[in-house]
Formats: structure tokens, C-alpha cells, sequence
């Protein structure tokens, strides 16, 4: 299955540096007597002065376990953590905490989340889960109003605004709609002792600020704090950083306000203003030797992003050489621009003898991917795409990995929430949040609460049974899960849930049939498994929750990497395609607020040019952008426009006195080069 590009992130030139630091890294490793801002311009080697400053900090007599650094993904962490290995070496349990701010919320909230309520065995929602609950609170089933209303509670979360907060904020009718349904999914989560990711820091701030106690023994453990992607911080997060760095203030933020692309999910460049407000003996070093990219692509981001008003003026440079000429092609559709793409990766990769890998096309939205994915496979040349849907997050087989995850481990409440709500057996939002507040008081799982005797005065009889009925059907497969063939268990759980028949009365029929197919497929390579290792159903369960790991085993392969921009954020690549520089798609037109004034088209401008700024500087060695002239949309056909951000770039997006490649000629030269380069095809 294509899964996420992951290969290129700090290699080849990202690393070129070698043992040294240039005087401004060094500079920022080596302060210490304040709160520091690093202004790190793209491919400057931020990550390079994060782990170095925690060395630096050790080396300087601190204790590793006092020093945490942040970031926002779980990847980044991971690579941040083995470069520091190799730094300094130091026991388990004083090495520093490299975490992300979901990971550290977690971190807080276990120790003390009793003062908030919770128990220590609370449970985690993810977005999907969440959804469900979300679904119930606003009475529809209409998927995109649900998806906009779970990313407005997310971002009135963000903004750490409640529910009363956020009924008193409310623009028009629905967004009121959406919080009355806040407040009732609040209510629900709270029921069953559950939070969601947003949770995650909105908890933690609450705690930290109502109990100093609580917030003074986190500092003490916490001494010095390094921030990575500063600029993606939401208000929320800030507050968090505020907490914990107390009046100490021994902390370094590291970011870029050129590369601030996630406005649309709370992230505000304010903090980086504000931060100069609320720390008035702020350091500011900038970073602008640039070790990734060739000069004539940093000539063409730096002319780029002047075009927006910039709270720290940086001008990227590097030693890298001129670098190719950057290419600009004007293609009659989307057909042609996938053709001709395929025709030139073909040229360029026999000509320099590259790897498929070194390849990479970005775009604003994963509908472009499926012209170049036709045309990659039509050629047989491997592709890894971000963006789509993993096979473990379909919602049919998250349904029975529920089932099989409460098979492993019965104390798993989200598992046992989704479990016993799907399919439908009469247990309902009522009941289950009577068990939640019953387990919350008596600290026990939900699947332990409901056989107790205490629980049978907290609902009605007919509630009670149905909850105790699926109890008893989950221990009688356990029981045969642990003794009898995989298979012959798994076909027998999903006949006596009746999915099936479940997935045809709640859908329309060819979409049941498709996720019908899917289980089928799931359960099939469940049974080989299990006939492989000779393990039985109940120890195939107990690594279910690494099956979604499975299958990124190629992520590492040769191939060219097909990805939207914010994906690549923090990726590299030799050679960098960006298709689809039009008006309308890059910069990006659907979705703004109606009648959105002077300053929100302003403002939608500047964060759409920072993230073409971003595609740019992924690029190591060369970069080709790539426009139609037509497009389609639904079924019409529509003229188009070059995106005003090539012309801020000073490149011509008609060249060759306004030839247009058209999807005949790319084919016909296709076919031409394919003939010249079959001797070599297949050799990499």
C-alpha cells in the first residue's frame, strides 16, 4: 500500500555542515542567561542546534532529565532523540525528554489528572472515535458537517474557549448549532472518563494554572525547555509553554515565520510576536545559511516570500553553487502535466543516473495525486503517496480491531465504547455515560464496572442486561480465542455481530459491498497470519494495535514520493516537481468565509505564499513547476491562470514563446523515450 514520504528529511545536503557550525548556531547553542528565539530559515540546521544546545546544556553541568525538548510529531521526535544519542551518551533515566506536546500532556495528566476528575486509566479518543460521540451530540449524519464541527470545537479548544465561551462567541446559527453540541460532547467525554487529543493540552494548561503546586514540581522537573516548530503553536500550546517555563524563563523557541502553514488548525503567528511582548529580554538569532538548497532556488524563495510583511527580516544564502535553472511548464490539462512529468523524471533519471527516490511531486490538495498516479503506474515506476487513507484507519476495520483489541486487553475503554455501539445493541449515550461516571468513582475500566454489583442501581434492568450480554458474549469468545483455530473464532465473531448485515442497513448498498470486501480482505490476511506464526486468535490480538505499522515496511523504498505541501513540511528531495501553480488551487480559493473582507483575502494570500515557500524550499538540486491551462471540475472543463506566486518568483510561466505541452505530444514523446531507454529500464 502507498503510505507517507519519510526518507529525506535533514539528509544529503541537510548535512553537509559536516562537524562544523557557522557563528550564528553557535551563537544560539551557547546562550544561556535568557529566553532565546531562533529564527531558523529553511535547511539551516534548527534540529542540528536543538540536540547540540541539549549537549551543550549537559556538558554545562544540567541534568539531562531536567531538560525537555518539544515538538509536534511523533517523527520528528524519534529523529531528534537518535541524533542526540550520538551526542551524548547517558543511563535511561537521565537522558533528556524528547517528546511531542500531545506526548507530554499525556505525561502530566497521569500524574495528576485526580485533581481534575479523571482517573489514571483515562481514555484517549482519537479523531475518528471522537467523531462518533460528536455525531450523537448534533443529531446528523451528514459527515461533512460533522468533520466542520469537529474542526471548529477543535479550534475553540485551541483558542481555550469552552463551551459557554464558545455559545458566546458564536457567529451565526451554526456555528450556536455546533455549541450546543459542544457542550453536550463535553459532557459526554467527561461521562466516560475520556478526552480527546485536543484534551491533551487544554487539560494540562487547566491543571497547571489551578494548581501552582502541581505547575511549581513540573518546573522543578523541567528545567530547561527547547520548542521545535515554533511557529505551529496554537494559543493553547503557548499558555503550556508559559506554565512550565515559569519565571525561570530558561527556554529556546525555535521556529520560522516564512514557513507558518497551519493557520487553518489554530496555529498564530501572534505567538511569535507575543513572545517578544511577554519576554522583553528576548534573544533573537537568525539562521540564514541555507545547507540544503541550490542558490538559484533560494534566489526564487527569498524574491517568493518578501512579497509578505515578515516579523523578522532573514534572506536565505547558501554555498551550494547556481544549481539548474528552475523549469517552468505550461501543460494543456491535468493529463498532460502527468504525461510530461513521467517524461522528464524518465530523461532526468537516466541522464543522471538517480534514484526514483530523489523524486518528489507536491501539490495544494490529495485530489491531484490521481493523474500522476495513472501515469506512474501506466510506466511501472514505484510510487509512495502521502495523504491517503490507510488501510487501518477504514472505519470497517478499526470496527474489528475494537473487538480485537478488547480481546487483548478488556481495561481498553475506547476499543470497549466502539465495541459495544457497533453495530447498535441497544446501549445508548444514556447508559454508557452511567457506566463512565460509576467507573470513574469506583477506578476500574467500564468492562470491569459492568459485572460489579454496585453498577446494577445506576440503570434500568433492560440497559443493564444489554450491557451485560455483550460482556458475557466478549468473554465467551476470549475463552474460545485462547484455544481454538484463529480463523474458525474470527468468522464466528463477526457472524454473531451480524456486521454484515450491519454495514448493508446503515449504508447505501455498493459502498456496504466495497467495506464488505474490505473485511473480507482484513479477515483473510488475519487467518494467514495466524496460520504463519501458529498463534491463536487471542495472541494475534495482543500486538493488533502494531497492525497499522505493517504497513509502512516500504516507506523506505525506492520511489518517487507523491505529496501534498503541508506533508512535505520538513522533508527534502533532490528534484522537486510542484504541479498545479494555478489561481484558484496555489494560491489555494475554495473554502474561505463568505463575505470575507480585504484583510482575510490578505491574510489567506500570505499564508498560501508561505506555503508555496515551503514546496520551494523542499527542493535540493533542481525544481520545476508545472500550470494548466485547463482543468476539470466535476465534469466541466474550466480555463485557468499561472499562479501569481511564479511571476513573484521572476520566472516566465509562458516559455518558449507561449508553447503549451499538450497531452498527445507528451505521450508521443513518451513513447519515444521509453524505446531509448528500455535496455535500461529496470536497473535503477
Amino acid at each position: 500500500m502507498p503510505s507517507a514520504p519519510t526518507a529525506n528529511r535533514g539528509s544529503a545536503h541537510g548535512t553537509a555542515h559536516g562537524a562544523t557550525l557557522n557563528e550564528a548556531q553557535r551563537e544560539a547553542i551557547r546562550y544561556l542567561d535568557g529566553p532565546c528565539m531562533v529564527i531558523a530559515g529553511a535547511g539551516s540546521g534548527k534540529t542540528r542546534v536543538i540536540t547540540h544546545k541539549i549537549a551543550h546544556l549537559v556538558n554545562a553541568g544540567m541534568r539531562g532529565s531536567a531538560i525537555a525538548a518539544i515538538t509536534f510529531t511523533n517523527k520528528a521526535a524519534t529523529e531528534m532523540a537518535e541524533r542526540l544519542a550520538s551526542l551524548v551518551r547517558l543511563p535511561e533515566g537521565e537522558r533528556p525528554l524528547v517528546s511531542t506536546f500531545h506526548s507530554l500532556g499525556v505525561q502530566i495528566l497521569r500524574r495528576d489528572c485526580k485533581r481534575l476528575g479523571l482517573k489514571p486509566s483515562f481514555s484517549i479518543l482519537d479523531a475518528d472515535d471522537a467523531l462518533a460521540i460528536l455525531q450523537q451530540a448534533i443529531a446528523t449524519t451528514d459527515r461533512k458537517l460533522l468533520r466542520a464541527a469537529q474542526t471548529r470545537i477543535s479550534l475553540w479548544k485551541n483558542a481555550m474557549l469552552g463551551p459557554d465561551e464558545a455559545a458566546a462567541a458564536a457567529r451565526d446559527a451554526d456555528e450556536h448549532r455546533v455549541a450546543r453540541a459542544f457542550r453536550d460532547y463535553a459532557a459526554t467525554l467527561a461521562a466516560y472518563q475520556a478526552v480527546d487529543f485536543d484534551d491533551l493540552i487544554g487539560l494540562p494548561v487547566k491543571l497547571l494554572e489551578s494548581e501552582p503546586e502541581v505547575a511549581q514540581a513540573w518546573r522543578e522537573r523541567l528545567r530547561y525547555l527547547l520548542v521545535d516548530e515554533y511557529q505551529d503553536t496554537n494559543a493553547c500550546q503557548y499558555q503550556l509553554l508559559r506554565l512550565l517555563a515559569g519565571p525561570r524563563n530558561a527556554f529556546t523557541a525555535v521556529g520560522d515565520d516564512d514557513q507558518s502553514i497551519y493557520g487553518w488548525r489554530g496555529a498564530t503567528l501572534e505567538n511569535l510576536a507575543r513572545l517578544q511582548s511577554d519576554y522583553p529580554s528576548l534573544r533573537v538569532i537568525k539562521l540564514e545559511q541555507n545547507y540544503r538548497s541550490s542558490v538559484t532556488i533560494l534566489r526564487a524563495a527569498n524574491q517568493l516570500i518578501c512579497g509578505n510583511p515578515r516579523l523578522h527580516e532573514k534572506r536565505l544564502w547558501s554555498e551550494l553553487g547556481i544549481g539548474d535553472p528552475i523549469a517552468v511548464l505550461a501543460c494543456d490539462d491535468e493529463e498532460s502535466e502527468a504525461d510530461s512529468f513521467v517524461m522528464r523524471l524518465q530523461a532526468h533519471k537516466f541522464e543522471r543516473r538517480t534514484r526514483f527516490a530523489d523524486y518528489a511531486v507536491l501539490y495544494r490538495g490529495n485530489h491531484q495525486a490521481r493523474a500522476f498516479e495513472q501515469a506512474l503506474r501506466r510506466e511501472k515506476i514505484p510510487y509512495l503517496l502521502s495523504g491517503g487513507q490507510s488501510f487501518f484507519e477504514r472505519a470497517e476495520i478499526r470496527d474489528l480491531m475494537a473487538y480485537l483489541r478488547l480481546l487483548a486487553n478488556d481495561d481498553d475503554d475506547p476499543a470497549f465504547i466502539r465495541a459495544v455501539t457497533t453495530p447498535r445493541r441497544g446501549v445508548g449515550n444514556t447508559t454508557l455515560e452511567a457506566l463512565g461516571s460509576y467507573c470513574g468513582q469506583r477506578q476500574v475500566s467500564m468492562f470491569a464496572a459492568l459485572f460489579e454489583l454496585g453498577f446494577e442501581t445506576r440503570v434500568a434492568p433492560r440497559q443493564l442486561e444489554a450491557l451485560r450480554s455483550f460482556g458475557d458474549f466478549i468473554n465467551r469468545i476470549a475463552r474460545r480465542a485462547a484455544r481454538e483455530p484463529a480463523g474458525q473464532v474470527l468468522d464466528a465473531l463477526i457472524a454473531a455481530i451480524q456486521y454484515r448485515e450491519h454495514l448493508f442497513d446503515t449504508l447505501e448498498d455498493k459502498a456496504a459491498a466495497v467495506r464488505w470486501t474490505n473485511v473480507g480482505d482484513f479477515v483473510d490476511w488475519l487467518k494467514k497470519r495466524a496460520q504463519d506464526e501458529g498463534s491463536t486468535l487471542a495472541q494475534l490480538a495482543q500486538s493488533v494495535s502494531l497492525l497499522s505499522q505493517l504497513e509502512r515496511k516500504d516507506a523506505d523504498a525506492d520511489a518517487v514520493r507523491l505529496s501534498t505541501i503541508h506533508a512535505a513540511k520538513g522533508l527534502e528531495f533532490a528534484h522537486v516537481f510542484i504541479v498545479g501553480c494555478e489561481e484558484g488551487l496555489l494560491p489555494h480559493r475554495g473554502g474561505e468565509p463568505e463575505g470575507e473582507d480585504d484583510a482575510g483575502e490578505s491574510l489567506r494570500i500570505e499564508e498560501e505564499r508561505r506555503l508555496m515557500y515551503v514546496a520551494v524550499t523542499r527542493a535540493q538540486r533542481s525544481l520545476t513547476l508545472s500550470w494548466c491551462r485547463k482543468r476539470k471540475r466535476a465534469r466541466d472543463l474550466l480555463a485557468r491562470q499561472p499562479s501569481r506566486f511564479i511571476a513573484e518568483m521572476q520566472l516566465d510561466a509562458n516559455p518558449g514563446a507561449k508553447r503549451t505541452i499538450g497531452a498527445g505530444a507528451a505521450r508521443e514523446r513518451l513513447g519515444r523515450l521509453r524505446d531509448l531507454l528500455a535496455p535500461d529500464r529496470g536497473k535503477g
